[in-house]
């Protein structure tokens, strides 16, 4: 089968700068962007059926390439073969860890 590649935008809550700021023209992650980028990184250690292209952190989103390598749900098309893994979960899991961290770090207001 296939691997199936998404291209994937997270943004934070209200396009606030959670991550970083970018100097001289190259981001410079804070300390919950350079979490962000862990958890982002540790993604294919919890889903082994996903690997990560290329992505980039910025101060106030995220973009990533994802490849799945087996048939996956999305909200839009759900697959009757596959109720294993889905992007969804996958990306719930990067956004809950990412928040979880924040709340419990001192970056107030976070969500």
């Amino acid at each position: 089968m296939n691997p199936w590649w998404y291209y994937i935008t997270i943004n934070c809550k209200r396009h606030i700068d959670w991550f970083g700021n970018i100097l001289n023209g190259k981001m410079k992650l804070n300390e919950l962007g350079i979490a962000a980028n862990a958890f982002w990184s540790e993604i294919p250690n919890h889903f082994p059926n996903v690997e990560l292209d290329n992505y980039i952190i910025m101060p106030n989103h995220l973009h990533g390439i994802m490849i799945i390598e087996k048939t996956v749900e999305t909200r839009h098309a759900s697959s009757l073969r596959s109720k294993s893994i889905t992007l969804s979960n996958i990306i719930g899991s990067f956004k809950s860890a990412v928040s979880k961290y924040a709340n419990e770090n001192g970056f107030n207001k976070f969500s």
